[in-house]
């Protein structure tokens, strides 16, 4: 079901026009579907019963207090790749032992704070991580639970950019390098091999990649037992694509079920990072048609949303649904238009770039002062944004049935450079 639908042409998220949430709220603005996400987190619960398992959301898709408060609500675990990223779970009422700590590049105090605040397991992305996290956890009297993020080599086919299993990608150790880490980790007094992990890129749209890693970690699990290393958990990462356009990604449930086939006789937790597929089609980026401009080459149509607001069409030349907040008829459409009543149109912001589009080549039946609406924005949206050019970020709106609650209040200016400092007095500052 689509909780994002038109009634009378106009367009609602649950039951609440999305014209009168800016009217209330403002714009640009993102709003987002409770219903929506608990339907997609029950998606990947299904998908996965009968199989001892646990879903971790990958926070950096969508990191809202109110968003990761549902998420913990519902019994699932987090993937978090910073120190920020895990204090924003336990403010939002989660805990760090349904945590797994990824990324490349964790720093010592990051490591201590996951240790000390018990992580269910930090995913080792070099040897001198592992030897790093060795060292904080003797210091800290501890032994850490880790399991190897071992890049597959295998080619998610997805955009270059959210690619990361492949050789050439920055992240996981080669394959061939596993067995003998985790032999260090095996007589190590201060690790504890917890399980083997992988992680190959986001937005695939096909099972095909993952099944391929998945064989490759049975063979490595079989290959460690032999060595006398039975690990507790086999994480095989997220990456499960959405529908933006034309795009046909299997459902939850078809790409786990080759997977839970392949693991069914081994005694292990699955564990995967859902992040884009839980929350990308659970939110909207609302944003309003400021000027209408024309010249010998191009229709403009100039909203006040912007690549500060949602970057993924300029940074990643991503194509996004972009419709009307109200669908005006035929007969209302302007001199030059389509048999359908539409214009094709750029859809830019004010951002000072010549990338500052939203959507390029869109028919739309549009005026100024109209609403468009960018469907699925729930992922990369909000946690991308940025205060380019001097912008406030947008509020965030939570809908639940017929009532809307602020879960981000609108930035005000003077925020922007609150924790800024003018010196009046370089000579004396440099002095001291």
């Amino acid at each position: 079901m689509d909780y994002f639908n038109y009634k009378d042409n106009e367009l609602y998220a649950e039951d609440i026009k999305v014209t009168d949430l800016v009217e209330r709220y403002g714009s640009p603005l993102y709003v987002y579907s409770k219903a929506t996400l608990v339907r997609h987190l029950k998606a990947f619960e299904d998908a996965l019963v009968g199989k001892k398992h646990l879903v971790c959301y990958a926070v950096k898709a969508n990191s809202s207090l109110s968003i990761l408060n549902i998420i913990a609500k519902s019994g699932c675990g987090f993937d978090v790749v910073s120190k920020g990223e895990l204090m924003r779970v336990i403010a939002a009422g989660g805990s760090a032992d349904k945590a797994i700590f990824s990324g490349v590049g964790k720093r010592e105090d990051e490591i201590e704070f996951a240790l000390t605040h018990k992580i269910l397991c930090l995913d080792i992305e070099s040897e001198s991580e592992m030897y790093k996290v060795e060292e904080v956890a003797a210091r800290l009297g501890v032994v850490a639970p880790v399991a190897l993020r071992v890049n597959p080599n295998v080619d998610a086919k997805t955009h270059p950019s959210i690619s990361t299993g492949l050789k050439k990608n920055k992240f996981g150790i080669a394959f061939e390098e596993a067995q003998r880490l985790y032999e260090y980790i095996k007589n190590s007094p201060n690790l504890e091999a917890r399980g083997i992990a992988c992680h190959i890129g986001s937005q695939m749209t096909s099972g095909g990649p993952i099944i391929e890693a998945t064989d490759k970690l049975i063979a490595l699990y079989h290959d460690l037992a032999a060595q006398g290393i039975v690990v507790k958990h086999i994480d095989i990462g997220g990456g499960l694509g959405v529908t933006y356009n034309d795009e046909t990604p299997p459902s939850p449930n078809e790409y786990m079920a080759a997977v839970i086939q392949r693991l069914k006789d081994i005694d292990v937790e699955i564990i995967c990072e859902p992040g884009r597929a839980m929350v990308a089609n659970a939110g909207i980026l609302v944003t309003k048609v400021l000027y209408l401009k024309s010249n010998s080459e191009r229709n403009f149509c100039i909203v006040d949303g912007s690549m500060s607001d949602l970057i993924r069409p300029a940074l990643y030349n991503s194509w996004m649904n972009i419709i009307p907040a109200f669908k005006r008829p035929v007969s209302d459409a302007l001199e030059g238009s389509d048999q359908h009543g539409n214009k094709l149109y750029d859809v830019v912001g004010p951002i000072c770039e010549s990338d500052d589009y939203l959507g390029k080549e869109r028919h739309l039946n549009v005026r100024e002062g109209d609403i468009l609406v960018v469907r699925g924005a729930g992922a990369y949206g909000s946690t991308m944004s940025s205060n380019y050019n001097s912008r406030p970020l947008c509020a965030e709106i939570l809908v639940e049935g017929a009532r809307a609650f602020v879960i981000r209040e609108r930035q005000q200016e003077e925020d922007m450079w609150a924790n800024e400092r003018i010196i009046t007095d370089y000579e004396e500052e440099f002095e001291e």
